[in-house]
C-alpha cells in the first residue's frame, strides 16, 4: 500500500518526507471557500478529507490536509494582495492566534481525520517590520500571511502546541493516522 500526498504543498511534501520516503503527490482540485456560519475547526476538518477524496488512487492511502489561522474565529487564509498581507499581520501583531491543521487519510470508502490546534504569539509588529516581510516572497502562498519556518518566525514569541502543524502537517497525528492504516513507519 502506498501514500499518495493530496497537496501541492512543498511544506507538507518536505514534512511527510520526514516520515516516510514512499509517496507520490497529486494536487487536488477542492473549492477552499468557508461556509457560512461554518466554524475553523469544522472548515479544515470539511477541506482535509475533500481534498483526501478528491483524488482516485483506489488501494492507496490518500493524505489530505489543510491548516488555517484563525483570530477573534475569523479565519485568515492566504492574502489576495499586500493589503490584505498588511491587514492579517497588523490582526496578529502583539496577540495570539489559533492555527488548526486538519489531517485525512482514506482507503477506499473509509476515513480516518483528526484536527490539530496550536496556539501562536506574536511579538508587536511595526509597520516597517510588516512592510519588510511583505518585501520577500514568503508570505504569499501562507494562511496568515506568515511562514514560522522562514523568516516569519522571527514575529513568534511562544508557540503551544505542535510546530510541525502551523508548518502544515502535524507528524505524531499523521504518523497515527497512517499507522492506523497498518502502514509500518517505525523509526
Amino acid at each position: 500500500m502506498r501514500i499518495v500526498l493530496a497537496s501541492g504543498s512543498p511544506r507538507r511534501r518536505s514534512l511527510l518526507e520526514l516520515l516516510t520516503p514512499d509517496f507520490s503527490c497529486m494536487n487536488p482540485d477542492v473549492d477552499e471557500t468557508p461556509r457560512v456560519g461554518e466554524t475553523p475547526r469544522d472548515y479544515v476538518a470539511r477541506l482535509a478529507i475533500a481534498k483526501a477524496s478528491a483524488v482516485d488512487a483506489p488501494g492507496e492511502l490518500i493524505l489530505g490536509a489543510d491548516t488555517t489561522v484563525t483570530v477573534d474565529n475569523v479565519v485568515l487564509g492566504k492574502p489576495e494582495d499586500r493589503e490584505d498581507a498588511t491587514r492579517m499581520l497588523s490582526m496578529l501583531s502583539g496577540r495570539s492566534h489559533d492555527v488548526l491543521t486538519g489531517v485525512a487519510v482514506r482507503c477506499d470508502d473509509v476515513v480516518k481525520s483528526c484536527v490539530v490546534h496550536t496556539l501562536v504569539t506574536f511579538a508587536k509588529l511595526s509597520q516597517r517590520d510588516i512592510a519588510r516581510y511583505l518585501d520577500t516572497e514568503e508570505p504569499w502562498d501562507k494562511a496568515g500571511a506568515y511562514a514560522i519556518q522562514g523568516r516569519g518566525g522571527a514575529f513568534v514569541l511562544r508557540i503551544e502546541g505542535s510546530y510541525s502543524s502551523v508548518v502544515g502537517l502535524p507528524l505524531v497525528e499523521t504518523k497515527a493516522l497512517l499507522v492506523n492504516f497498518g502502514m509500518g513507519l517505525d523509526q
